[in-house]
């Protein structure tokens, strides 16, 4: 299972309606459902990657050593196999950086297919999971973002998410495919 870093297991700042990562390790937070939700999946029997775009790196607004020394705690504190990171800026065009899926076809090789969802905080969390066959689950912030395709399924925290991947992985079909979530079209936010 694939989850993202910011809005879903790490507190965003949020200036004008749209979500900042961290830039400090004093700035980073873990969000409070984030040890639970994390645990049920876990003993639910899921492997937990984080896959995250970190391009404050690539623009110099946070040093890679900070970034990492931000992830010492998460790993530190929750089940975590692995956090796989780009610190590419969007405008390099590198195929690991989500929406592209190098990240995720890299490490999906790392799981077993029945594993194959991922939770995400912004809508290039939804393209890329799609492109590599993952059940995708949105956790809805309600930031000014503009909605490119539907997730599987619309959630508010990382807990309801760990509910409906639980939920998911019990309706199972014949042909191997996990049941959809019903989930209303939802507007754009701006």
């Amino acid at each position: 299972m694939f989850l993202d870093r910011d809005r879903v297991l790490v507190r965003a700042s949020v200036r004008i309606g749209m979500p900042y990562a961290p830039r400090s390790v004093s700035e980073f937070e873990i969000l409070p459902n984030a040890r639970p939700a994390t645990r049920a999946l876990e003993a639910a029997g899921f492997r937990l990657v984080v896959a995250t775009n970190q391009p404050d790196v690539g623009h110099s607004l946070v040093s890679r050593a900070a970034v990492e020394e931000m992830h010492c705690r998460p790993l530190r504190e929750l089940p975590l196999d692995a956090i796989k990171v780009c610190y590419q800026r969007q405008d390099e065009g590198c195929g690991c950086r989500n929406p592209r899926s190098g990240m995720l076809r890299e490490a999906i090789l790392e799981l077993d297919a029945a594993e194959s969802f991922m939770v995400g905080g912004r809508w290039s969390d939804v393209v890329v999971g799609r492109q590599v066959g993952c059940y995708t689950v949105w956790i809805d912030r309600r930031h000014c973002e503009r909605r490119s395709e539907r997730a599987d399924a619309t959630v508010s925290s990382l807990s309801e998410a760990a509910e409906v991947v639980r939920g998911a992985t019990r309706s199972v079909d014949a042909r191997g495919r996990y049941g959809r979530a019903t989930v209303a079209e939802d507007e754009d936010l701006c």
